[in-house]
């Protein structure tokens, strides 16, 4: 199947920019046909550029923001939710919007953004090897980065085996933690159709991030073996066509998983290779692969570093032990 044919079953893609390069392409917000109207899958971000490209894309296939029925979040990050609240708006009418619960402290007015999570969590940050000057870095950039997005007042909890019954799919909902510990894709059975989000990207690996939440008395998610198994889940489907969350659409994943299966045993080898030095922290395991990342990015490659050494744990190829309030691996 091409991109050109999901016109006939009532697929339109529409790309927004966003300014993150490390994204991998514009965030592509879906518009569904439903019996009635049409369900949206994501909605891209809140800023002026997105916005315009989000109105005009809808006006370009004869669809009017009145006519959206329900919005289908497939995480929660900002170039996926941000447009959410001004979408309402323009429609005129409240829009059940669904999102899985355990990203929804991401998107709601009464969760904390992302310097207050960080800034939570400073001692384990710290305990990971991260300077503090770098630490208050990161919380300044993030504080100075606002008008993404807004907050949401409320989302309806999206499930495993939920189904969304549209005009002429009928997309199965998938939980994939790894990217973020609520992703979920999209699954049309019949046409072998997967909106992937950004659980499943042609020329990014996905980056899962670090587990921030309020633990609750929970083992935090270790993101990266979620993320493989779920890649697990995604081999087990019939797939001719995946919709990514962004770039453009690709074919068969097979190839793509397995490029970024060698891509992290690469990057493990390299691990491991350093640390036969000597015991090394997250940050100077971090350094090795990323040595001149700065600000919020430090966040992202730490995230790489901790979820590679995880895996490495995982396996019995590493461990970790704690010295002077400091977590090494070894």
């Amino acid at each position: 199947m091409q991109e050109q044919d999901l016109k006939e079953l009532g697929i339109f893609r529409i790309p927004v920019p966003i300014p993150f390069p490390q994204a991998g392409g514009p965030a592509n917000i879906y518009v569904i046909e439903e019996d009635e109207g049409i369900l949206l899958f994501d909605t891209g971000l809140g800023t002026e550029p997105s916005l315009q490209a989000l109105a005009e894309g809808l006006s370009r296939i004869g669809r009017r923001f009145e006519e959206v029925n329900r919005i289908v979040l497939s995480h929660g990050h900002v170039d996926h939710y941000g447009a959410a609240s001004w979408i309402m708006e323009q429609a005129g009418h409240p829009i059940p919007i669904h999102l899985h619960s355990a990203d929804a402290d991401n998107v709601l007015d009464s969760g904390d953004d992302w310097p207050a999570v960080l800034t939570r969590n400073r001692g384990y940050l710290l305990s990971l090897g991260m300077p503090a000057p770098a630490l208050e870095e990161a919380i300044a950039t993030l504080a100075s980065g606002g008008g993404l997005g807004r907050r949401l007042s409320a989302v309806d909890p999206l499930q495993a085996g939920q189904v969304f019954r549209c005009r002429r799919v009928t997309l199965e909902v998938h939980h994939m933690p790894g990217h973020t510990p609520g992703v979920c894709c999209l699954y049309d059975r019949a046409h072998r159709l997967l909106f992937s989000a950004d659980h499943l990207l042609e020329n990014v690996s996905p980056n899962p991030l670090m587990d921030l939440r309020p633990r609750n008395g929970q083992e935090p998610l270790r993101p990266l073996i979620s993320y493989f198994q779920s890649l697990d889940r995604v081999r087990a489907l019939a797939i001719d066509l995946v919709l990514p969350g962004h770039a453009a659409p690709f074919p068969d994943p097979a190839e793509v998983i397995e490029s970024l299966t060698a891509f992290y045993a690469r990057r493990q080898d390299k691990i491991l290779h350093a640390l036969k030095r000597g015991p090394m922290t997250v940050f100077e395991v971090m350094r090795r692969l990323f040595p001149l990342k700065s600000g919020f990015e430090l966040v992202l490659t730490m995230s790489e570093a901790l979820g590679n050494l995880e895996v490495l744990e995982d396996r019995g190829a590493v461990e970790r032990y704690v010295r002077d309030g400091l977590v090494y691996f070894r």
